[in-house]
């Protein structure tokens, strides 16, 4: 069986720094590496990387410096780094699982464009970024063999936006891992002892960024608490991003800011239990690609309340209840439904397990493969390989 060589963008990889996208890398690039030890993967990172990270024997690691940690080192990276390792393995790909493509090659390319929330929310970013972002992806997307996406409305939307035919497209949902499962009462009890002194708590899980709309969730949770007498308190978990100062502003007017506990960024095992120990996942962003938090709730046997906003109603389906993000008292009327009615919550738990089932790693990596043989039609070497 002939093989090939696929340099693959994994700058991301970043150990204990894993967000989205990096979990996408981990779970798709471990499952199909191994898979697919005929071939051989060119792993480009922008600076020291973990072991962890090289997932079978067939994964080459290349660091390839500077450190993409500014636009101008980003189009350095890509278009003047990226082509010489490609000249240099005789690449017969460039998967690029961040959306970053190279305008300076005629190697077949790959792109995952998760969402294009910049597109819609510039004014949520830094200007050099929003600004690079907006230039540079309808570029990424023209010069591109084919691009993967992971949901149906995020394929909708770039081939909206970018004038793509949306035959070029390919989906690849996101999944969550197993080990997001149920606790059992002692065991959610351990949890909330640790984090919210026994209390119950709703939960927020991602980057502190203006389109997740943490804000509008205060503003909510202040809401909630005027209108009960509960003890429920709310965990923002994740670390910050852009533009936070809004969160802070809003934080130091809540009359009930004791009840609001952020954690920054926490383990892959101390997430699991935090899920699922939580009264209720509320996830109300203004914008999302696909939403992996609501598929993590699912998985740990907690409810979920999100937004009735852009790809999230096609990942949750009939298990969530849905909020208008623009309207704390929507959401705030929703976590009062909930916090109140524990048979409403069995029954959206029960419909969260059968949601999260059509979410799969193993399913999206075979996704991404087939993208994969598809990225170059007469490539005989790629196409005599199948997804196992």
């Amino acid at each position: 069986m002939c093989s090939s060589d696929l340099v693959v963008n994994t700058r991301l990889l970043l150990k204990e720094r894993l967000e989205g996208i990096g979990w996408f890398m981990v779970e798709t690039l471990s499952r199909m590496t191994r898979a697919h030890p005929e071939h051989r993967f060119i792993f480009l990172f922008d600076r020291a990387y973990d072991p962890q990270f090289i997932f079978s024997g067939n994964v080459t690691p290349v660091v390839l410096f500077p450190p993409t940690r500014h636009p101008l080192l980003w189009k350095l990276w890509f278009d003047y780094r990226v082509p010489g390792i490609l000249r240099k393995y005789q690449a017969d790909l460039f998967l690029s699982p961040d959306g970053y493509l190279s305008l300076r090659t005629g190697v077949p390319q790959l792109p995952v464009i998760h969402d294009l929330n910049f597109v819609h929310r510039p004014a949520d970013l830094p200007g050099p970024i929003s600004r690079y972002y907006n230039r540079y992806f309808p570029l990424f997307a023209q010069k591109a063999t084919r691009i993967a996406t992971v949901s149906d409305w995020s394929k909708e939307d770039i081939a909206t936006s970018f004038h793509i035919d949306p035959r070029k497209i390919d989906v690849v949902y996101n999944a969550c891992s197993s080990a997001f499962r149920p606790l059992n009462r002692k065991e959610q009890q351990a949890v909330r002892d640790q984090y919210t002194a026994g209390k119950p708590y709703f939960l927020f899980v991602g980057a502190l960024h203006p389109r997740k709309n943490i804000e509008g969730l205060l503003i909510a949770f202040e809401e909630y608490k005027s209108r009960t007498s509960g003890e429920e308190k709310l965990l923002v978990v994740g670390g910050k991003m852009f533009k936070t100062g809004n969160i802070a502003n809003r934080l130091a007017t809540m009359k009930h800011r004791d009840a609001v506990i952020f954690t920054g960024r926490v383990g892959a095992e101390e997430l699991h239990q935090i899920y699922g120990a939580a009264l209720a996942l509320t996830f109300v962003p203004f914008f999302e690609g696909f939403g992996i938090p609501v598929v993590e709730a699912m998985g740990a046997g907690i409810p979920v309340i999100c937004s009735h906003a852009t790809s999230l109603p096609e990942v949750a389906g009939d298990a969530a209840l849905y909020a208008d993000p623009h309207q704390p008292r929507q959401i705030a009327w929703a976590m009062q439904k909930v916090a109140s009615a524990e048979a409403l919550r069995n029954l959206m738990i029960e419909k969260g397990f059968r949601q999260k089932e059509k979410f799969s790693w193993d399913r999206s990596a075979e996704l991404l493969w087939a993208s994969i043989l598809k990225t170059d039609r007469k490539s005989t070497r790629l196409n005599s390989s199948h997804v196992s």
